[in-house]
């Protein structure tokens, strides 16, 4: 275990390396694992200061880690420049996939199951974890509503050039940005109200 002393001359790399050591230690006590070999690390930062990194290798007791651009943490898409850029293209890409899929037996759906399907498909992937997009540039969260209308007009019959602000009202959906930010309001309220659970 470094001292006090010893960790004054590591190198940030070092320090990290022994953190993660710590961190390694501290759950085999707790009869946890720590998968070196699937462990991913990303430095986050501007352009300019990424551009300036010169490690690209963490090296760990059992494995050595290459450093990536996009790591994906709870289905999360997280960047070096935190932009979300790549989360929202991966979101898209999914919502539309199951789109084409829906569209293809929607003659066989009555209302009610092309409601279902588009909320446990589409609207539930919408939803999941956006309170990370908060304050996201704005193209990413219209690529977004491109998908959401999409989906309402699957279920409305709406057409192509129609106004959608009137649909969404009729289905009761907030628009993506909305929903980000309710979804974001809602857990500061809990948070200070005391309904979450308390941090140990």
């Amino acid at each position: 275990m470094p001292t006090p002393t010893t960790l004054r001359f590591m190198s940030p790399m070092e320090r990290l390396t022994n953190c993660i050591v710590k961190i390694r230690d501290w759950m085999a006590s707790n009869r946890l694992k720590l998968n070196e070999d699937k462990t991913h690390v990303i430095w986050l930062g501007a352009r300019h200061q990424l551009s300036k990194l010169t490690e690209n290798t963490l090296t760990l007791p059992n494995a050595t880690v290459q450093f990536s651009t996009v790591v994906n943490d709870l289905g999360v898409q997280i960047d070096s420049q935190l932009s979300m850029s790549n989360h929202s293209a991966k979101l898209s890409r999914s919502c539309v996939f199951h789109l084409r899929q829906l569209r293809l037996i929607r003659q066989s759906l009555t209302p009610e199951a092309m409601s279902t399907l588009v909320q446990s498909f589409i609207t539930n992937r919408l939803d999941s974890c956006n309170s990370v997009l908060i304050g996201v540039n704005s193209q990413l969260l219209q690529s977004m509503q491109v998908i959401q209308n999409a989906a309402a007009r699957f279920i409305t019959g709406a057409r192509r050039f129609e106004h959608m602000t009137p649909v969404l009202r009729d289905l009761h959906w907030l628009p993506v940005r909305q929903r980000i930010q309710f979804k974001t309001a809602v857990l500061v309220y809990k948070c200070l109200h005391g309904m979450v659970p308390p941090c140990t």
